[in-house]
Order: C-alpha cells, then structure tokens, then sequence
C-alpha cells in the first residue's frame, strides 16, 4: 500500500486506540473505599515502565543502530511525547471525565501549527489560520461549559491538558524536523530507553512499592495499564512516528480529529454526563481541526 492511502490507514488506527486512552486512564486510577487505586504518579510511572521494557526488548538493536548525536532528540522526543503527558493526563483525570480529556486533546493540531509557524518556521495558510483561531475558542467554551454544568468537578486541571498537547505538539515537530530518517521503531525505543529509568525513579518516590499488589483493585488497575501500555503506547508510538514521517506534522497530529468520537462514545458508555452546550463547543472544535489540516494554498508569513 502506497504513502497516500497508508496515512489514513494509520489515522484510523491510531485515533481508535487513543480515543480509547482516556477510558483505561480513568478505568487504572479507580476507586476503592473513596479512593484512588493508583496515584497519578504510579500511574503514570506504571505505564512508562511497562511500556519501557516492551519496547526495549524488540527495539533494542534498532535503537543501538542510531547515531549518538540523534540521542538527544530522542531523549527530548520522550520527555515530550510521553513522560510528561502521561502524568498530566493522569491527574488531570483525577478532576475531569475521561471524554473531556479526549476532547481537549483534539486541539493538538491547532497547536502544532502554531508552534510550527512560530518554532520551526513552517508556512501556513489564512484558513489554517481562522482554523487555530476557531478552536481555541471551542477549547475555552468547552472549559467553561464543563465548569457551567459540573460544577463538583475543578475544571482548571483542564489546563493540564492543554499542557500535555503542547508537549505532544512539540514532539510531533521535533520528529518531523530532526528524527525523520530514523526508523519508528528506533525512535520509539530510543525515547524509553532515557525515560524508563526516569519513570522508575517516580514510581519509588510515589510509594509504588507498598502498592497491595495482591488486591483485586489494584490487578484490576494493573491489567488496565498494560492494555494501555501495549497499544495506546507501544503499537501506538510506533505508528505514530511512522505517520508524522511520511506526511505533515499537521497531518499526523490530525489523528485526534477522530479521537473526541471514540473518547466520548467510551464516556458515556462509562455513565459521563455530556450536555448540549459541550456538545457545540466540541462541534467548533472538530471544524477547526478540519481546517487546519486541509492543504494550504495561500501562505501566511
């Protein structure tokens, strides 16, 4: 199968898996007696470490075949790609649903172009322009509609989120611009292999030990995380590198274009409450993506 029809295979895919992220987050944090099972950091770190030594084991000889000057790129592409959302995604979702988190990420596109004009120095056109404008505005209205209608949750970890795209938006460019002709799979492993012992760190230092590994809630938490862990990481990261190599940055970070979909559909499954007013700004949203990754023609400068 040729690049052209390829990418959408990959799009598809991958908004599949990650749409449906955000539930398994939500499902591995828990509850028992009132409780989290998981703390955001053991979550976090959980998942990194899993994914780690998955990677590293089919990965390694491909990693150890990149030059060493590419090695900071790889450690940079880690930190941004996966360290640091897993843990923000993690305690954002400690306050909000799972479907708003999918939602909010599908803003990394907007700002993936923006951080493209400005960073890296890529053109882009006067509708992917209204486009950035539009979705930051169906970002926010989501925001404040989320605080109107679930006033129990604490909407500013909202914020985290955004946090967590711009990382996501930033490796998607750094890819594109210094990784591209290193393999998926290289790459892939290359970021865990500087993160895992990181993740291991974390965990220690968040108690992750005197978790009781011989409770149901905490196997139940455990086999959400690996779930997560072999596909929303491991297949995932891999397809994604593979993806923002053979099109745009903007076209690769599209694949949350679907996303929202998958997440919300997980959500009220879950029993999410969703209402008409999220229902409009995740519309806006969705539009804006449309034209941010449509081809440009008149270029901004």
């Amino acid at each position: 199968m040729d690049n052209s029809r390829l990418k959408y295979v990959y799009l598809v895919v991958l908004s599949l898996i990650w749409g449906s992220s955000f539930i398994l987050i939500k499902k591995a944090l828990g509850e028992n007696n009132g409780e989290l099972v998981l703390q955001p950091l053991q979550l976090g770190a959980v998942r990194t470490m899993i994914s780690g030594v998955i990677l590293i084991a089919i990965g390694w000889k491909s990693f150890i075949a990149t030059k060493r000057k590419d090695w900071p790129w790889l450690a940079v592409s880690g930190l941004l790609g996966t360290f640091f959302p897993a843990f923000l995604f993690a305690y954002a979702q400690t306050e909000i649903d799972s479907a708003i988190s999918a939602i909010l990420n599908s803003t990394v596109p907007l700002i993936t172009l923006i951080m493209g004009a400005v960073i890296f120095g890529i053109s882009f056109s006067k509708k992917q322009l209204l486009g950035v404008i539009i979705g930051l505005a169906g970002a926010v209205g989501l925001v404040l509609t989320g605080m109107d209608s679930h006033p129990d949750q604490n909407y500013l970890f909202a914020g985290l989120v955004l946090i967590a795209c711009t990382c996501y938006a930033s490796n998607v460019n750094i890819i594109k611009r210094y990784l591209q002709n290193i393999k998926p799979l290289a790459i892939a492993t290359g970021n865990f292999v500087f993160i895992a012992p990181l993740a291991a760190i974390v965990f220690f230092s968040a108690d992750g030990a005197s978790l009781e590994y011989s409770s149901p809630a905490v196997q139940r938490s455990l086999m959400y995380m690996v779930v997560l862990s072999i596909f929303g990481t491991v297949a995932a990261k891999i397809m994604f590198n593979k993806l923002v190599q053979i099109t745009s940055p903007v076209f690769a970070s599209s694949v949350t274009y679907l996303m929202p979909v998958i997440g919300l559909t997980w959500g009220i499954m879950d029993g999410e409450q969703f209402h008409f007013w999220q229902g409009v700004s995740t519309s806006v949203i969705i539009l804006a993506v449309v034209l941010v990754t449509r081809e440009k023609k008149v270029v901004v400068k």
